[in-house]
């Protein structure tokens, strides 16, 4: 079992930049790789970035890639530097361990609560 916790989320305006992170406990933690997803009302849930278990790789949608950082300080913290950011990043922002790309996307064992990412424009 993994118990994840974010932080760091907030209102921006668009252009801005903010700075997530979650810290991983449990017992299988630090074997897992971590990463990032988010939501929007209505939507399903979308893979954001993952970086593999000892931080030699990372993997970022489309949509992110070049403007987000995703970093790993040791076996159990993970961030996700935003930059530039859009309105179109609105959406709670997931923490997720244990991330796996399957056919039809990404998909994660575990969860945080989320936190609240608001760009305006």
């Amino acid at each position: 079992q993994v118990q994840l916790v974010e932080s760091g989320g907030g209102l921006v305006q668009a252009g801005d930049s903010l700075r997530l992170s979650c810290v991983a406990s449990g017992r299988t933690a630090s074997g897992s790789s971590l990463g990032w997803f988010r939501q929007v009302p209505g939507k399903e849930r979308e893979f954001v970035a993952r970086i593999s278990w000892g931080g030699s790789r990372t993997d970022y949608d489309d949509s992110v890639e070049g403007r987000f950082t995703i970093s790993r300080d040791n076996a159990n913290t993970v961030h996700l530097q935003m930059n530039s950011l859009k309105p179109e990043d609105t959406a709670v922002y997931y923490c997720a361990a244990g991330l796996l790309k399957y056919a039809s996307g990404w998909r994660a064992d575990y969860w945080g609560q989320g936190t609240q990412v608001t760009v305006s424009s």
